[in-house]
């Protein structure tokens, strides 16, 4: 272990009243950060939590090349994706359930409980979270942000 790279000599606590609320938004969520570059040095990770308000749906919106795995913590949050063939998908879930989103795939978060916030916990193959809102759920690709999509020769 080198003595140049400190990051790697010991573990970062972030305790839950710590997380950083200063992160990418979208409309009808509240985004916070656990685990970033900004927090703690982390260089290819992002994970953090998303509240969706009782009865509120998120807006539209994908996260670039990133790919992100969400894990329910409470709540009964539904996912909503675009399938060409069948329109809109809903996801619904509970718990415990985990939701894979790929990049550059719109999604919207959707909390139907008219009591209970909804809370999950995000993870994200990018040290920052990329949020890019869309009008709707159609996929346009890596357009969306103005960069070419990193997985294409």
């Amino acid at each position: 272990m080198s003595d140049e790279d400190p990051f790697h000599r010991r573990l970062h606590h972030i305790a839950s009243h710590a997380l950083h609320p200063d992160t990418a938004q979208t409309s009808g969520m509240r985004r916070v950060e656990a685990i970033s570059g900004t927090t703690v040095g982390s260089r290819n990770l992002w994970m953090g939590q998303t509240h969706v308000a009782a009865s509120t749906a998120s807006g539209n919106h994908h996260h670039g090349a990133s790919e992100t795995a969400i894990y329910v913590v409470s709540g009964n949050p539904s996912f909503v994706f675009l399938d060409d063939e069948h329109g809109e998908i809903r996801v619904d879930t509970k718990p415990g359930d985990y939701i894979y989103v790929p990049p550059w795939v719109p999604h919207r978060e959707e909390n139907p409980d008219p009591e209970n916030e909804a809370v999950v916990v995000i993870s994200r193959t990018t040290q920052e979270a990329i949020v890019v809102n869309v009008p709707d759920l159609r996929w346009v690709g890596p357009i969306a942000v103005g960069t070419k999509d990193p997985t294409d020769p």
